[in-house]
Parts: structure tokens; C-alpha cells; sequence
């Protein structure tokens, strides 16, 4: 299992004068060191008006700036939004080719739709980004691997036109989806595409059925989007290392972990994103061949209770003000938390490895824990690397 950087750039407040620069240079920070210590990737998000949640509304420029501070570890984007009124695809193809020339060939590209408060806010209708992310994953590799290049669509409409660069990687950079959902874990796999998946919220037990129904899905790709077929799973997480159980709650996990969970689900608009999701999820059930192996996975999971996450994310969602130390508590007992010494963190990375995900995502930059301490968290998980990879 290899080990890599997750990054949000998270900005919570109180914030001060030039708070927006410092973030950006502790990222910078961060990203050099990681790569000193011998971390894979450092994975970078797109997200825009997040607020306190992200400032990563430009990711290329971040990932450009760390090819020339970098020299080994490799920049992945997590993901590029996919419909074209976020990112062009000739623009994703041309910004990734150009980023894999800057890093030496050291791209990893994402892809993925979005969601409800990103497509309202670029005007986006839902049923447009689920066809034009598909498109998005048809045409950016083609671009990729074509002298000249011509597609068309209800959306798009390409004749004949080079497009360049091409990357150094050949065929091309690996390609991945972020998903949150079974169906998006399924998709991923018929497209012969890594899956990018988070266990913030999800049990190990849950996580490792996702990872299955992904590897049965791609096992059945004959026909990749790709050159070839990225059979890979990642997956993210918090990760907070500390000489000892005790100073990694000392230096504010418990609070870390209960902000991002409360704060993602409101720039999310998860209640709204669950009625969605379950409409989705139903007519994939009751669709007449059964709904593929998501309809399996679904009628399976019909028969399990829900989950003290379950119970308390929906607590959080009706409006309850959960105690920081009670969220923190419920998380870390279905092991979706990596927080502690090096030991308890080596145990918990080891069972990671045990479900089978080829890259763990450390997000070790979340909510109020100071840069200093995710500097030590940063250099303590990258002495377990050799004992993981």
C-alpha cells in the first residue's frame, strides 16, 4: 500500500491578515517535506465557494507550483470537476499534459462530477453532469493519444483539431474518479479507472465491500476509456500521528474531526444530496435487469441496520449540535480515524492495507490542528512508509 498527502487546503476560522497566503505556503510546506520522506503522491481537490472548507479553487496552478518544488513525489488532482461548464475537456487535457511536462511525467489525473451546491453555482443540471462527465472520460485520453482529434455530442462539438501537448507518460498519466457512492465505485470500474473513494464516515467493513464491488467491476472492463485499465483503489482519511495517543488529542483531533464532518456536510448540502442519492439508488434497484452488481450491493445492504455514523451523521443533519468528543468518539470506534501514536497508527494503516486499497490518502492539513504539529504528523507516518509499501 503505497502512502500519499491528501489536501484541502482547509481554512477555518478565526482568520487574521494574509491568513489566505499563509495557508498556501504551509501547504507548500508540507508538500516538500512529504516529499523528502518518501510519500507517493500529493493529491490536491477542486472545490469552489467552500468557504472555510477549501481554498482549493485552482488546483492546476497549486499542482504547478509543486512540480518545481518537488522532484519525486507525484501530483495528483482529485479530481478535476468533469462537466464542461467547470472544466472544458480540451482544457483538462491540455492544463494535465502540460503539468506531466513541468513535473517530469509525474501526473495522476482524477475526474468527477460534483455536486449539488458546485452545479447550482456554474448552473449546472444534474443530468447534464452525469452525461458530460462520461464524455469527459471518453475524449481526454483520446486527446491524449491522437495526432488529431474530433468528437461530437449534445455537448460538444470537436472537428479534426490537434490538440496539445501530449504528456510524457505513454500512452498517458493514469486516470482515476472520486466516488461517494456504490454506483460511482461501479462506474469506475467498467471505465477501467482508479477509484478514489474516503472512509471519513464509512466503517472498514463497509469500505471493503465498496473495494469489492469496484474490482468486480473492472474485472468485467473489456473496453477501458484509457489505454490500459488503472485497476487501482484510493482511498482518504484523517490522519493524525503524534508521539502519543494522548498529545494527538492534546493537539486537537477530537475537534479537527467533528469540524470536518460538520462542515463538509453543510458545503455538501447533504441532507439534499441524500434525498438524491436514495432516488438514484431506488431506480437502480427496481431497474429491470436488477440494477448490476450496485443493485446487488444495494439489496444486500437493505438488510443491515444503520450504523452509530449513520445515527449520528443523521443527528447532525436534522440541525443537533453534536459534542466535538462524541463525533470523534463514534468515528474512531469503526476505525474511519487514523489518530495516534505511531504504533496505534501503524496497526490502523496496516488494516488498511489488509482490505486491499493500493493508495492511502493521509488528509493530515484539517481543521484547527496548528502547521506544526501536522509537519510532526507528517515526518512520524513517513517513518512507517518503509514498513508499508
Amino acid at each position: 500500500m503505497k502512502i500519499d498527502l491528501f489536501n484541502e487546503i482547509q481554512n477555518p476560522r478565526p482568520w487574521h491578515e494574509g491568513h489566505e497566503r499563509l495557508r498556501f505556503s504551509e501547504a507548500i510546506e508540507q508538500a516538500v517535506l512529504a516529499d523528502e520522506l518518501g510519500y507517493d503522491c500529493w493529491w490536491q481537490v477542486e472545490h469552489h465557494g467552500a468557504g472555510e472548507f477549501s481554498l482549493s479553487s485552482a488546483p492546476e496552478l497549486m499542482l504547478a507550483a509543486l512540480s518545481q518544488r518537488t522532484s519525486r513525489i507525484r501530483l495528483g488532482h482529485s479530481a478535476v470537476l468533469a462537466p464542461g461548464r467547470f472544466n472544458h475537456p480540451i482544457r483538462v487535457a491540455e492544463r494535465a499534459a502540460t503539468l506531466d511536462h513541468l513535473s517530469g511525467g509525474r501526473v495522476e489525473l482524477g475526474l468527477t462530477r460534483s455536486t449539488i451546491p458546485e452545479w447550482r453555482l456554474f448552473g449546472i443540471e444534474p443530468d447534464e453532469a452525469r452525461a458530460q462527465t462520461q464524455q469527459a472520460f471518453e475524449m481526454v485520453p483520446r486527446m491524449w493519444t491522437s495526432e488529431r482529434f474530433s468528437y461530437e455530442s449534445d455537448a460538444y462539438r470537436v472537428d479534426d483539431v490537434p490538440i496539445s501537448p501530449k504528456p510524457v507518460q505513454k500512452p498517458h498519466p493514469p486516470l482515476w474518479q472520486a466516488a461517494a457512492s456504490p454506483a460511482s465505485f461501479e462506474e469506475a470500474g467498467r471505465r477501467g479507472v482508479g477509484v478514489l473513494g474516503t472512509t471519513m464516515w464509512e466503517s472498514l467493513e463497509r469500505a471493503g465491500r465498496l473495494i469489492k464491488l469496484y474490482r468486480d467491476a473492472a474485472e468485467r472492463c473489456a473496453d477501458p476509456v484509457g489505454a490500459f485499465v488503472n485497476n487501482q483503489v484510493g482511498f482518504f482519511t484523517f490522519v493524525h500521528c503524534a508521539d502519543t495517543d494522548e498529545e494527538a488529542m492534546r493537539n486537537g483531533a477530537a475537534a479537527a474531526a467533528a469540524w470536518y464532518t460538520v462542515t463538509a456536510l453543510t458545503f455538501f448540502e447533504a441532507a439534499s444530496e441524500f434525498v438524491r442519492l436514495n432516488a438514484r439508488q431506488e431506480e437502480i434497484v427496481a431497474a429491470p435487469d436488477g440494477g448490476g452488481l450496485t443493485g446487488d450491493f444495494l439489496r444486500g445492504e437493505a438488510k443491515n441496520a444503520p450504523t452509530e455514523a449513520n445515527l449520528l451523521i443523521a443527528r447532525i443533519l436534522q440541525g443537533e449540535s453534536v459534542p466535538d468528543d462524541e463525533i470523534f468518539t463514534v468515528l474512531s470506534a469503526q476505525d474511519s480515524l487514523i489518530v495516534g501514536s505511531p504504533e496505534t497508527c501503524r496497526k490502523k494503516l496496516r488494516a488498511y492495507a489488509e482490505l486491499g486499497i493500493d493508495r492511502m490518502m493521509c488528509l493530515q492539513q484539517i481543521g484547527g490542528i496548528p502547521h506544526e504539529k501536522v509537519l510532526k504528523s507528517i515526518r512520524l507516518i513517513g517513518e512507517l512508509i518503509p514498513e508499508l509499501v
